[in-house]
């Protein structure tokens, strides 16, 4: 009667301990951790790109002709690029910034909260990111 009724091997779930580099692509990271991931970058952008962005405004603002200046190198694509990336930081970190404020005042904090609420904060990111490179780029 035990030979009629066989069980199916199992099988082995993969364990994941401690994740090595080589090992990141095998290793599903959630929405929420992708945020908070995407939340230190866009954090480290703005910090280290600070001191550049303030020389850039100081220099815009000496004269008229200094101004104008800058106003041809924003012109150019690649920067527009830049002035973009730029923004998305700081929506991407502020959007977050948001999020854990939100959940500092423990709202959210369940698995299906926290995942939705990482979704927002990418959209509402991506999305105002594309509403400026509309208005960069010059639909609008």
């Amino acid at each position: 009667m035990s030979e009629a009724v066989r069980e199916a091997p199992k099988k082995e779930r993969p364990q994941f301990r401690n994740i090595h580099v080589t090992e990141l692509s095998n290793y599903r990271l959630p929405l929420a951790g992708v945020v908070s991931i995407l939340h230190r970058i866009s954090g480290f952008l703005m910090f280290a790109l600070l001191p550049v962005v303030l020389y850039l405004l100081e220099k815009s603002l000496l004269s008229e002709i200094s101004f104008e200046h800058f106003k041809g190198i924003a012109a150019h694509p690649v920067t527009k690029l830049i002035i973009l990336a730029l923004c998305w930081g700081y929506f991407q970190h502020f959007c977050a910034g948001v999020r854990h404020l939100i959940m500092d005042t423990h709202v959210g904090l369940d698995k299906d909260s926290a995942r939705k609420s990482a979704a927002t904060v990418l959209v509402i990111s991506l999305v105002l990111t594309a509403l400026v490179a509309l208005k960069l780029f010059g639909v609008f």
